[in-house]
Order: structure tokens, then C-alpha cells, then sequence
């Protein structure tokens, strides 16, 4: 998969982001203030990452976001074959 440029430690924060906000959708009641802190936390990470130091922009993080569906994807394709 073509790399467009995202520092590792990013991608991973997202792929986690993603996997957060997944597990919230299903939680129950008592995990609900730590997945909600869970995603608050990586958020930040996300959006204060030196990457975006002059140029954030919210085609960046779409680009990011698109690219880290695309990864798990690619992943869950692999996992089935």
C-alpha cells in the first residue's frame, strides 16, 4: 500500500482512534467515561502531532482517515483469505 507521507506513530494513533470509537458504539454503561476519555486523549495526539505543525488542514486528517480505513481494509481482506 502506497504510504502518503503519515509518520507511523499517527497511523497508529488513528488506527486506535478508530478502534476506540468502535468499541464505544457497542459499550456498555460502565465502559462508556473511559472509551470517551480513551478517544479524548487520542484525539489530542492526533490533532497536536508535530506532522501538522503549519499546515493543518481538514483535507490532512480526511487524507489520514481514509488512509487508515483503507489500511484495515486491506488487513480484514488478508485476515479472510
Amino acid at each position: 500500500m502506497v504510504n502518503p507521507g503519515f509518520p507511523d506513530d499517527l497511523v497508529r494513533d488513528q488506527l486506535a482512534w478508530n478502534h476506540a470509537y468502535r468499541q464505544l458504539a457497542a459499550c456498555r454503561p460502565a465502559e462508556y467515561a473511559v472509551l470517551r476519555r480513551r478517544l479524548l486523549h487520542l484525539s489530542c495526539r492526533i490533532a497536536f502531532h508535530p506532522h501538522w505543525a503549519g499546515r493543518r488542514s481538514s483535507a490532512g486528517w480526511a487524507e489520514l482517515r481514509h488512509h487508515v480505513r483503507r489500511r484495515e481494509a486491506a488487513q480484514l481482506v488478508a485476515w479472510a483469505a
